[in-house]
């Protein structure tokens, strides 16, 4: 199975992003979605899984939840935004959050981090929509193969 992971569209979705996506079975998104047809667009590509970030308005924050935590081909996900806790989590604080997650997801801060914590993934796939504060663009894009994750950032501009 192959997922792509992003965050941070903050209602763009650039023609890259669906390059970059092209084959995806699963896009896990984590949050600061914009605009609700963002997600509608997404879908159209592959299943999206999404959490609420802290831009984001009601009309989302009544659709999607906070956080999500869910097992995928007996991989265990959790997927949030990162701006729970007022300040930026570094990755062994979110595995002590979430001890039982093989792969956690987070954005907020649009800078791209993808490391090993205590035999947990973490990953923010940074921002793929508007550039801010210099950070390249970028998503995650990844396979579960045998009950394991690998994946890899990618730069879309």
């Amino acid at each position: 199975m192959t997922l792509g992971i992003l965050s941070d569209t903050h209602g763009l979705l650039r023609p890259e992003v669906f390059t970059h996506l092209a084959g995806v079975d699963l896009i896990l998104h984590a949050g600061d979605v914009g605009p609700p047809h963002i997600l509608t667009e997404l879908e159209a590509v592959a299943p999206v899984l999404a959490v609420y970030g802290n831009t984001d308005g009601f009309d989302l924050r009544s659709r999607i939840p906070e956080v999500i935590e869910t097992e995928v081909e007996g991989v265990a996900f959790v997927l949030l935004h990162g701006h729970q806790l007022g300040r930026t989590p570094g990755p062994l604080e979110l595995r002590d959050a979430y001890p039982h997650a093989d792969v956690i997801i987070f954005g907020h801060t649009h800078v791209p981090l993808y490391v090993e914590a205590s035999g947990c993934t973490v990953i923010n796939p940074g921002s793929c929509g508007p550039q801010r504060f210099n950070l390249p663009v970028g998503l995650v894009r990844g396979t579960l193969t045998n009950g394991r994750f690998q994946g890899a950032w990618q730069t879309i501009i």
